[in-house]
């Protein structure tokens, strides 16, 4: 199976490291990188979260990736955690604006799996590791310095960056939003109806209303017309006069 080109660290770490459908080396844990250059050169697993040997592998001994699984070739280096940590890393290293104020941390980054050179780090404003938070992307030509757990870029705020993931809180926000738009536009047009609605019963009301006076005129007129001819004949007929 073909690797992909480009790839998640979360992803990467996120899978269980095996040499064979028998042979498990753990779920990744930390990433091997060189900060100063941008690229990772590899990652460790742990065998099991009693065991404080870890397994450290390179990128490029990587064969194919099968769902939860990342098959390797060749023999792990062995190390433990205290000695990785030494390591630098620039993962949940705070970032530092402009002005010499945090606005978030680095969460992720999105890397080449052929080279190992970073493309894009991916910025959360609160806790990295919470799940379903909203990611920025940060390029490398923004950073300006960096330092052990501290990285500076060039901008004020997390505006002023790409945003790539939103979170649950502003979708669920989003989506209500649209929600009330659309009810907004509902009720409009049903007023809209409505009031054409009333509008067209009012010319239809004043228009019987015209008919109905108009009706009664004419009889009132014939009523009277018959009453004056009564009134005539009653006349001629009297003997009296």
């Amino acid at each position: 199976m073909k690797l992909p080109q480009q790839y998640l660290l979360s992803d990467l770490l996120s899978h269980n490291v095996r040499k064979n459908m028998t042979l498990s080396y753990g779920v990744g844990e930390t990433v091997w990188m060189h900060p100063p250059v941008h690229r990772i050169l590899g990652w460790s697993s742990k065998p099991s979260n009693l065991n404080l040997r870890r397994n450290v592998w390179r990128l490029n001994q990587v064969r194919q990736i099968v769902d939860s699984d990342i098959f390797v070739k060749g023999e792990p280096a062995i190390s433990d955690l205290n000695t990785l940590n030494r390591f630098p890393n620039l993962l949940f290293a705070n970032l530092i604006n402009k002005n010499g104020v945090k606005i978030g941390s680095i969460a992720d980054f999105i890397f080449d799996f052929k080279t190992g050179n970073i493309l894009n780090y991916l910025i959360s404003r609160s806790n990295p590791r919470i799940p379903g938070s909203s990611r920025w992307k940060l390029n490398i030509q923004s950073i300006s310095d960096q330092q052990p757990g501290l990285v500076f870029c060039c901008e004020e705020s997390l505006d002023d960056f790409v945003l790539v993931k939103s979170s649950i809180k502003n979708e669920f926000f989003k989506k209500g939003k649209n929600f009330f738009n659309k009810f907004d536009d509902i009720k409009s047009i049903a007023t809209n109806k409505l009031e054409d609605w009333l509008e067209e019963d009012d010319v239809y009301g004043r228009k019987i209303f015209s008919e109905d006076d108009q009706l009664l005129n004419e009889n009132n007129k014939s009523n009277s017309d018959a009453n004056n001819a009564n009134y005539s004949n009653n006349r001629d007929n009297d003997p009296w006069i």
